[in-house]
């Protein structure tokens, strides 16, 4: 159908008729007449065999429109023609012809209705556009009218007043440039008034309205500067940041964190902010400590300012260090103190802006922002604080180890415990921190000083001791250690770990001590430089006489006396400690001794204490240890066993002068009891150099067990223990042995203050020092007094006096003997001795007591001695001992109030002894293990010899032998 469409159209024909009519009789192609259609329509022709002819047709028919049918049907002609075939050919192509026309006059007629149709609605078509021409030939002739009655002047008024708005609006916009590039100016203004918030506010509306006009080529150009400029308030803002890490000021840093908030740079302040802390401490430290080094050099060299701050701590003068310290500790304590205002002033913001939520969703999303950069704040600053307490650390510790303090002053040495223990409080107030780093420098400043001080105190108590002549310091009848300055500090209601500047508070301070530091000070002041106040303070008052105001009340706590006459030319000198230039210690001075000693003949009189100016410098000496231990707790052990290292050398000390003979064993009065001799021994193993005896005091070997050691001291020349006049130097040895025990008092009532500062771990230490060490102080009385009482009366005498005596005698005598008379003599000659001595020295009951006891005790074990050696005796004889020995004792108790009578029944049990029998003595040998073979044997020879026979003798004798006899 297609192929007739095109061949219909390339003929251009308008009707199916006039295409009929048109068709050119060479295609061969005929196409019928009505006639012709109606003779084919009537033709019965097969639908199906009329459907096999046209399909029969060739396919090159319906290939293209170009098609030339006759030259095809040339071309196939064979070479040689066949008529018959030629016919026949040609009848096909006929019938295939009819059978095509008759199709196509079938779709021709069955489309007719369609085309006519179609044929009327382009007919219609052609008459609209026929109208459409006239409209516009219409409108083009009124336009023609239009642009006639309209002037050309009309429409350039138009133009001009459309051009005027125009420009008007580029005034405005160059006006406002205008502005915009002389903001420069009024933001320089601003900075130097640091109105830094109000200088970012104008530059970034000044930004927002060069975005407006950013169509101009000049805008980017100002944009640029206008950035330039911002990054420039931001620098000026990072400084004005900076110095509120040394001097806070409220007004300051509300612009400045307001300037942050405008930038929207909240958390990169805060995070600058602790930069510049850290910056600060630093340049702080070294500005500090560089010019003390500076000013000590005395020159203008350079080189120091190129040094690490490590470094630079090294070249600190012993001078220079205490002024430098507290320097650096108020520098340093302006620093934390603006970090806690900047927390402060965060904490009373938050609290401002703690508004409820607005509903609006723009202002919710603001709000959360403002709750991230505030909890960010938060954490940070809270972090921070450790952080620069652990800065602030490190700079003090590296100032601490740079100098060795072992040869300061110790008065130097408790400012500077002082100023890091009040360090130490402020970085508890700080950030609640212990202080680990700083305590554990100034403990290893601490102990390598205590040695080196401990060791000269050591040895210049070794000095004391051997320039010592043992006479009496007076004191008043009440004097205590709480008198003494070095024990001030104990009074104080305070905390051990508080520094002792915090000692001299008034009624009117303690309302502040309640505050803290930061409370305190948090407007004006500082609290190292009321430190420094306070311990200037102290030092007058160590330099007053004993802590008193003046000579008069220091005269007042000794007792009057008359002339200074008997008093020795040594405690008529000030003392002065030689070794540390250290003040005076004001235990004795000429003011205070003026002696004629006023008598004290009732021994039981309880009166003032009996001490030397040893004593007192070893009692003073446990003061300022105690003060250095309160201070710092961590070395409260090494302190501790420092004191208690005085104390058994002093001890020691009075042990080897007065107490020391090898007569003790042979005496059998056991008077060295096994603790004290343990403890005697432990004091020479662990303190005494046995190597240095001998050799001169100030040589040492290099060994480092001799560096814990010092040599034994020697007593006084000036000091007689061998006159019999003096009671081979009772007074010197009651004031030695009395001032030992009553520093073992001291010692005692210090033991709780002492208890609380030891670790818990070191506890039993002290516990052992108390038990075995201080408390056999008293009973070093035995061995010491047991010296005078051996030889203050004549024991040989009073045996051979016995001797001469007949004990063999047949009758009772009334009369006692000689001997007894001359005992008693000695008796009332030692008592006599013994009230002279107690005119320049009181002596105690218990002293008294001792040695009336030795004495008593020695007199009749010389008795029992005296008994032992006689070689024949009768019963009257023994009658005569117990007369003898009643006789001695009557007189005996008349002299002496001391009750029981000591050895009483040692001497009557010998005697009784006499009258026993065989049976009766062998039970008396094994249960009196306390007499000697010798005195057993004379009862065996003596009162049974003439009783028994020689084999009963000989086994009495035998069983004494073969006892082992431990010495009392």
């Amino acid at each position: 159908m297609q192929k007739i469409k095109s061949l219909m159209a390339r003929q251009g024909l308008k009707s199916p008729q006039e295409s009929m009519a048109d068709l050119s009789p060479v295609e061969n192609l005929r196409i019928p007449s009505k006639e012709e259609l109606r003779e084919l329509r009537e033709q019965p022709i097969d639908p199906q065999a009329e459907q096999e002819i046209i399909d029969s047709i060739e396919e090159v028919y319906f290939s293209n429109d170009s098609f030339d049918m006759v030259q095809h049907e040339l071309e196939k002609l064979p070479p040689e023609l066949n008529l018959q075939e030629l016919e026949e050919y040609r009848d096909k192509l006929k019938r295939q012809q009819s059978a095509v026309s008759k199709k196509v006059a079938d779709l021709i007629l069955e489309k007719q209705p369609a085309y006519v149709k179609e044929l009327e609605r382009v007919t219609a078509l052609q008459t609209n556009l026929q109208l459409a021409a006239v409209i516009c030939t219409n409108a083009r002739r009124q336009l023609s009218v239009a642009k006639e009655g309209f002037t050309e002047a009309s429409l350039g008024l138009l133009a001009n007043q459309r051009r005027r708005q125009l420009l008007t609006g580029l005034l405005k916009s160059l006006r406002t440039i205008k502005t915009l590039q002389r903001t420069d100016v009024r933001l320089s203004e601003m900075l130097e008034e640091e109105d830094y918030p109000g200088a970012i506010q104008l530059c970034l509306e000044c930004q927002k309205a060069a975005s407006t006009f950013k169509h101009y080529s000049c805008i980017s150009e100002l944009n640029s500067k206008l950035q330039d400029t911002l990054e420039q308030i931001e620098e000026q803002l990072d400084v004005a940041l900076s110095k509120t890490c040394k001097h806070f000021d409220v007004l300051h840093y509300t612009k400045v964190q307001l300037a942050y908030k405008l930038l929207g740079k909240t958390q990169t302040a805060m995070d600058q902010l602790h930069m510049h802390f850290t910056q600060a401490i630093h340049n702080t430290v070294f500005q500090v400590v560089l010019g003390y080094v500076e000013l000590c050099a005395g020159n203008a060299d350079t080189k120091f300012q190129k040094m690490q701050y490590k470094d630079l701590c090294t070249h600190i003068t012993l001078d220079s260090y205490i002024p430098c310290l507290t320097d650096l500790c108020k520098a340093l304590w302006e620093v934390m103190l603006s970090y806690h205002c900047t927390m402060q002033w965060h904490e009373e913001h938050d609290k401002q802006e703690n508004t409820p939520t607005p509903d609006d969703a723009a202002a919710a999303a603001e709000s959360d922002e403002l709750v991230v950069d505030r909890s960010y704040v938060k954490k940070k600053l809270e972090h921070g604080l450790t952080r620069i307490w652990q800065d602030v650390q490190l700079k003090v510790k590296a100032y601490i180890l740079g100098t060795d303090m072992s040869n300061f002053k110790y008065d130097d040495f408790i400012v500077v415990l002082d100023v890091i223990s009040r360090l130490m409080q402020v970085g508890e107030e700080f950030c609640g921190s212990k202080s680990e780093v700083l305590q554990e420098s100034i403990k290893r400043q601490s102990i390598n000083y205590f040695k080196n001080y401990h060791r000269a105190r050591l040895e210049e108590l070794r000095m004391f001791l051997e320039n010592e002549t043992w006479e009496l310091c007076p004191v008043k009848s009440n004097f205590n250690i709480a008198q003494l300055h070095e024990f001030k500090f104990m009074g104080q209601c305070r905390s051990p770990s508080v520094s002792p500047s915090r000692q001299a508070v008034t009624s009117s301070t303690l309302a502040q001590e309640e505050l803290s530091l930061f409370q305190q000070y948090l407007q004006e002041g500082n609290p190292f430089e009321m430190h420094i106040e306070h311990k200037e303070e102290e030092t007058e008052d160590v330099l007053a006489s004993n802590g008193y105001e003046s000579d008069e009340l220091e005269k007042s706590v000794y007792q009057d006396y008359d002339s200074d006459s008997d008093v020795p030319e040594e405690l008529k000198q000030d003392y002065v400690d030689e070794q540390t230039g250290d003040a005076p210690l004001k235990s004795v001075s000429r003011e205070t001794i003026r002696s004629k000693k006023k008598s004290d003949y009732n021994l039981n009189k309880t009166n003032a204490p009996i001490l030397t100016n040893t004593t007192l410098n070893v009692i003073r000496l446990v003061g300022k240890y105690m003060q250095m231990m309160n201070i710092l707790k961590p070395i409260a052990f090494d302190v501790i066993h420092c004191v208690s290292q005085l104390f058994d050398y002093y001890l020691y000390a009075v042990y080897t002068f007065f107490g020391r003979n090898d007569m003790y064993e042979s005496s059998g009065l056991g008077l060295i009891s096994s603790r004290l001799r343990t403890t005697l021994n432990r004091i020479q193993e662990s303190l005494i150099d046995m190597e240095a005896v001998g050799e001169n005091a100030g040589v040492h070997g290099p060994g480092e067990d001799r560096k814990e050691k010092v040599p034994s001291p020697h007593l006084s020349q000036l000091v007689v223990l061998t006159n019999s006049g003096s009671l081979y130097g009772l007074a010197q040895r009651v004031v030695a042995t009395e001032s030992l025990v009553f520093l073992a008092e001291q010692f005692e009532s210090l033991q709780s203050h002492l208890d609380t500062m030891m670790p818990a771990a070191k506890k039993p230490f002290l516990q052992q020092f108390y038990s075995q060490t201080v408390s056999t102080a008293s009973e070093l009385r035995k061995p010491i007094y047991w010296i005078v009482a051996a030889k203050a009366i004549d024991y040989e005498q009073m045996l051979l006096l016995m001797a001469g005596v007949k004990w063999d005698i047949r009758e009772i005598m009334s009369q006692h003997n000689v001997y007894v008379d001359v005992l008693l003599k000695e008796f009332e000659q030692f008592n006599k001795r013994l009230g002279d001595v107690s005119r320049h020295v009181r002596i105690p009951l218990p002293v008294s007591n001792v040695l009336w006891e030795h004495c008593i005790r020695l007199a009749n074990r010389t008795l029992v001695e005296g008994y032992a050696n006689v070689k024949k005796c009768s019963n009257e004889g023994r009658a005569l001992m117990q007369l003898d020995f009643q006789q001695f004792l009557m007189k005996l108790e008349k002299l002496t109030d001391l009750r029981p009578i000591p050895d009483k029944e040692f001497v009557e049990t010998y005697i009784k002894a006499y009258y026993l029998t065989e049976n009766d003595m062998e039970q008396f040998i094994k249960n009196h293990r306390e007499y000697s073979m010798k005195q057993l044997a004379n009862l065996v020879n003596v009162c049974l010899g003439s009783h028994i026979n020689k084999k009963a003798r000989q086994k009495l004798l035998a069983a004494i032998d073969d006892i082992d006899r431990p010495k009392r």
